[in-house]
């Protein structure tokens, strides 16, 4: 069928698998060198313990079958491997249906670990990269010309992504409407960067302006994605513009990297034609059908765009198919941090040599300038983030964290920047406080060097030791 196929994104199509496969990578990186604190047999919140509750129809994963850290570790490291060979080129080396089933292979995986990842997988990203990792599968390799169908629903992807966002800010917090969200989001978002704290200083002006465009590339441009080119090149252009923006002036983990790839499938890229043999039926039936279920299954999404109840981030189906996406509907205007202290103290007492550990990412010493970490996703880190907005967000699992740095748990502490006890000598104690931070201004900066300033707000966790543990002679 001529119409089936769209030679001239043959390019597009090898740019966008391997990003792709980048993304993958990055993925199943995080996740292998993350898992045994955070998911393992002695994790904060273990897979084995999630799965004698939740059936495998509402959570489908290998890990259902049978679970041990090993099996995780083979898992996650079979994903980089795979993703590694997809970033070579390997699927075009290979026939069309063992380039399908090496594209699978990765979602399948991923998929696994995301349905037992419980808290810690909470993000619109995994679905994200899921869904787009799905259809991937269906692109073709070099034995066939871009499906058309294929090529229109990772742009529909892409729509939802962008068009969901904007109505979520529309109809969450007032201050998109004003334009006046970004006098604030630069300092108080999950994982500021290196750059956030200079965002954070432009003219408010300027915040206001940035706030426009997000609007106009969030509500118009995503329409134009649709049609014919180069106008959907110019809109594809645009969005990836402001996923670069998105980039500098903050850790997203690889929520812009990928939607700067679901772009590239819009882009009519210069030289991108070839020719090839028409497409084998059976190919041309597995197409069309799973093209016909996806679209059929994007009504839920719609409905939900379309709500005045509108949600963020949530998959309708456990296969993670087709799923909503959006983000800060509504945007902190006070920065709040969880600073986690231990002590050597047999008594803990208010003036007792507290001692603070540092995460990686999330803001602690105010000397201290943000990291670039995205596109790696640090799991933790973000997750104190919602625990200072609530200890409801860290209900599950704050007390596990907490009972592994009394332990000077060797894992738990990879996790970290800096542990300020030696192995072998754990804290007696761990005691929790809240403060408020906000970006120093520029004296302060030149006087004092740090880039926050923090007061003290209150106690978040008392003095807590382990149960039972004797006390030192």
């Amino acid at each position: 069928m001529d119409w089936f196929t769209a030679p001239e994104y043959w390019l597009s199509r090898l740019v966008f698998q391997r990003g792709l496969a980048g993304v993958y990578l990055v993925a199943f990186l995080t996740a292998a060198l993350q898992f045994r604190p955070l998911l393992g047999e002695r994790g904060m919140l273990p897979i084995p313990r999630f799965v004698r509750r939740a059936s495998f129809r509402q959570a489908p994963s290998l890990f259902q079958l049978r679970y041990s850290d090993r099996l995780f570790a083979a898992c996650a490291w079979t994903g980089c491997a795979v993703s590694a060979a997809l970033l070579a080129g390997a699927d075009s080396l290979a026939p069309l249906w063992a380039a399908m089933a090496l594209w699978l292979l990765p979602w399948a995986l991923y998929l696994s670990i995301v349905n037992v990842g419980q808290t810690w997988y909470g993000f619109g990203w995994e679905s994200l990269l899921l869904e787009t990792g799905f259809l991937a599968v269906f692109l073709g390799n070099d034995e066939v010309a871009p499906p058309v169908l294929v090529v229109f629903l990772l742009r529909w992807i892409l729509f939802r992504v962008e068009f969901g966002a904007g109505l979520i800010k529309m109809r969450g917090d007032a201050c998109w409407r004003k334009l006046t969200c970004l006098y604030h989001h630069h300092e108080t978002q999950p994982m500021p960067g290196p750059l956030s704290w200079y965002f954070h200083r432009l003219p408010k002006p300027l915040h206001r302006v940035e706030a426009a465009a997000n609007h106009v590339t969030q509500l118009v441009v995503p329409f134009l994605l649709f049609a014919p080119q180069p106008v959907a090149t110019a809109a594809a252009a645009a969005m990836i513009a402001t996923q670069l923006w998105l980039v500098l002036s903050g850790n997203f983990a690889w929520l812009n990297w990928i939607t700067v790839v679901l772009a590239v499938p819009a882009l009519a890229l210069p030289g991108g034609r070839r020719t090839a043999p028409a497409a084998p039926l059976w190919f041309e039936v597995v197409v069309l059908a799973t093209a016909a279920l996806l679209l059929f299954l994007s009504y839920r999404p719609v409905v939900n765009m379309l709500s005045r109840r509108q949600v963020m981030n949530r998959s309708f189906d456990p296969l993670h198919l087709v799923n909503t996406y959006g983000a800060f509907g509504s945007v902190s205007r006070i920065r709040y941090e969880v600073v986690v202290e231990g002590t050597l103290d047999d008594v803990p007492r208010e003036d007792s040599d507290w001692r603070a550990y540092e995460f990686r990412g999330k803001p602690g010493d105010p000397r201290r300038r943000p990291g670039q970490f995205a596109p790696y996703h640090l799991r933790l880190d973000w997750m104190m983030w919602f625990a200072a907005l609530s200890p409801a967000y860290a209900g599950a699992w704050f007390a596990a964290l907490v009972e592994r740095l009394l332990e000077n748990d060797r894992d738990t502490l990879r996790l970290l920047r800096r542990s300020p006890f030696p192995p072998g000598r754990p804290p007696r104690h761990i005691r929790a406080r809240l403060f408020r931070y906000r970006y120093t201004t520029r004296r302060e900066r030149r006087e004092t060097g740090a880039w926050w300033q923090r007061t003290y707000v209150r106690e978040y966790l008392p003095p807590t030791r382990l149960a039972g543990a004797d006390q030192r002679p």
